[in-house]
């Protein structure tokens, strides 16, 4: 799986595309990162930047990106409508593939101490970032804009997390941290009727929505005469419960329905303490999403406008789906949906195993398949055309087509076949033992759905999900050995005049080489747990393919003995670090060893079934 984190910078200038251009040209400049969208908001004066790439890539481009905003802009003659605190006003950074959210903690922390410590610029960290709770909202750290800076900046309880207290008059300051990727997402409606959209749409929000007695003449609860707080009586809007106080239901609702009412108080503005003649407030069915409904002219139909600020805690299938039956109740049926902007690979793989298992097929199935369904499901090429590359982030930033990994079957071998060094064996081993995972998940779906292997179905499931994920990892492994093979010749190329660039340049060798020798050993350790699942398989799938497993077997063993082979011959290369030349030799020799007894026994026990 690529590494790629996205980072969605916001400069306070949108009017002069010059300056915007010096600063997009720095971010483009460092290599890795893809450039995926400039907003340019004349009316705001105000531009968001998107950029993706690996975490040391986004590091270095965030950072340039900061450096030269303050150069170009200048706060003290910015006017804009939109609230804004700094040059480069917030910089959110947002694990997509391959990175975690700590991950992008950390970077948000190191390259707001690069900013602050290099750049003389206060920056104050945000959402996940935050190491003081009221500043993990940005709207809380941007209240007094950049006017008020330099009165808060003087406040002991609003010093920055990094960078000076002085004020910065040209750039102001900044706000760094991580967040969740943000979904925008819209689902259609047969309907013209708005109303019956924003019922939904407050029935599927956090925020939720005031309390109401249905009203018997009407589907929608916004017909509905509104429930308030009185004095001695406060009601639960999800039970008959009616506490005294409000300490009494707050309690209530922690302890029975795990809401956290207070919080949702406390957001629109309540004191706990003074409700009377409040709404009671209904929780939203979903945390993390904010939906509004509205008319779209162009489709002639409501629409449900959301966004998703954590897809992770709320998917998008199960909004979907709740949208789905929250409509069918109204009389009404969803008639499509529709993305705005990106979305992560991970996002629609989830939706992809959420419906194959509810139609209970197997989710032991290739990554495209699974997006294929995700897609068909939720409609997403209802409403308009659904090209993958354009609208995964993880495919738009994608160059794999001009790597191996990429070739078509003919233009690898033919590849393979020149004088060039790379790819080579190392990359063939990772292809086999590739091809011997993805026999071994074709076998447990052919079992899987066979009549008579009803009680394998959940084996043969989790044996094909796993052997997909091994497929795709030594897939990706087949560009990874010719990128290791590669930055080993660069290190070899690198100056040596001096005793300071002789060191360096062995430094750079060893990493290199290192690298050179953790790509063939994931190889061999992959290609390994392809064996011990062809091994599990062999006796328990479909007889009529026995013969595959036993060839997932062979090839699977090619590529333990493949990749093995890559990692001796680099070894002697990485002898100035003994300990790890001796973990790394101890590993390989086990390797091949358990892997010689597990192929013996895929082949002898396919053989005697197909005898049988």
């Amino acid at each position: 799986m690529q590494q790629l984190v996205e980072c969605v910078p916001n400069f306070s200038e949108g009017r002069d595309p010059v300056k915007i251009s010096t600063i997009t040209a720095r971010i483009e400049a460092i290599p890795g990162v893809t450039l995926l969208d400039v907003d340019l908001g004349a009316d705001t004066n105000r531009t968001v930047v998107t950029f993706v790439g690996p975490i040391k890539a986004i590091e270095d481009a965030a950072f340039q990106a900061i450096k030269t905003a303050g150069e170009v802009l200048d706060m003290r003659s910015h006017k804009g409508a939109h609230s804004r605190i700094g040059a480069t006003d917030v910089c959110p950074f947002i694990p997509v593939s391959g990175v975690s959210m700590d991950d992008c903690i950390a970077l948000s922390k190191r390259v707001g101490k690069r900013v602050g410590e290099d750049l003389s610029i206060p920056v104050y960290l945000y959402e996940n970032s935050a190491q003081v709770l009221k500043r993990k909202n940005l709207a809380t750290i941007r209240s007094g804009e950049y006017e008020g800076l330099k009165d808060k900046l003087a406040d002991s309880d609003w010093g920055p997390d990094f960078g000076p207290t002085e004020f910065h008059e040209r750039a102001g300051a900044t706000v760094i941290g991580a967040r969740e990727f943000l979904i925008a997402y819209n689902i259609n409606l047969n309907t013209l009727d708005k109303r019956l959209a924003t019922d939904i749409a407050f029935e599927l929000r956090e925020k939720g929505r005031s309390y109401r007695r249905q009203n018997p003449d009407s589907p929608n609860l916004l017909d509905g005469d509104i429930i308030r707080y009185e004095d001695g009586e406060y009601p639960c809007s999800l039970c008959d419960y009616v506490g005294d106080g409000p300490a009494e239901i707050v309690d209530h609702n922690n302890s029975e329905h795990g809401y956290d009412l207070e919080s949702v108080l406390r957001d629109r503005g309540y004191n706990s303490n003074d409700l009377v003649g409040r709404p009671v407030v209904k929780p939203g069915l979903f945390k993390d999403i904010k939906a509004v409904g509205w008319i779209i002219d162009e489709y002639g139909c409501a629409q449900i406008s959301i966004n998703f600020t954590n897809y992770h805690k709320s998917t998008i299938h199960d909004v979907f789906d709740m949208t789905c039956k929250l409509a069918e109740e109204r009389g009404l049926r969803v008639t499509g949906s529709e993305l705005v902007g990106l979305i992560p690979l991970n996002a629609l793989l989830m939706a992809g195993n959420h419906y194959l298992k509810k139609q209970r097929s197997t989710t032991g199935v290739p990554e495209a398949r699974l997006v294929e369904v995700a897609v068909q499901s939720l409609g997403l090429a209802d409403v308009s055309s659904f090209v993958s590359k354009e609208k995964i982030i993880d495919y738009a930033v994608s160059n794999s087509n001009n790597k191996p990994a990429g070739m078509s079957l003919l233009d690898f071998t033919d590849e393979l076949s020149t004088n060039s060094a790379a790819p080579g064996g190392g990359s063939v081993a990772a292809l086999v033992g590739g091809l011997g995972s993805a026999l071994v998940s074709m076998v447990a779906a052919l079992t899987h759905e066979k009549k008579g292997f009803e009680e394998r179905r959940e084996e043969m499931e989790a044996i094909g999900t796993k052997a997909q994920t091994i497929k795709q990892q030594l897939t990706a492994l087949v560009d990874e050995d010719t990128d290791a093979f590669n930055a080993v010749i660069e290190a070899n190329r690198l100056p040596d005049s001096s005793g300071e660039e002789m060191t360096a340049k062995e430094k750079a060798l060893l990493a290199a080489n290192k690298r050179a020798i953790t790509v063939p050993l994931e190889v061999a350790r992959l290609s390994h747990q392809v064996l011990e699942l062809a091994a599990d398989l062999v006796g328990r799938g479909n007889s009529n393919s026995v013969s595959d497993v036993g060839v997932a077997g062979e090839v699977a063993y090619a590529g333990v003995r493949g990749g093995s082979l890559n990692v001796y011959i680099n070894l002697p290369a990485v002898a100035s670090d003994p300990e790890f030349f001796a973990e790394v030799k101890k590993e390989v020799e086990q390797l091949l060893q358990q892997a010689t007894s597990l192929r013996d026994k895929v082949f002898t026990d396919s053989l005697n079934i197909i005898n049988t």
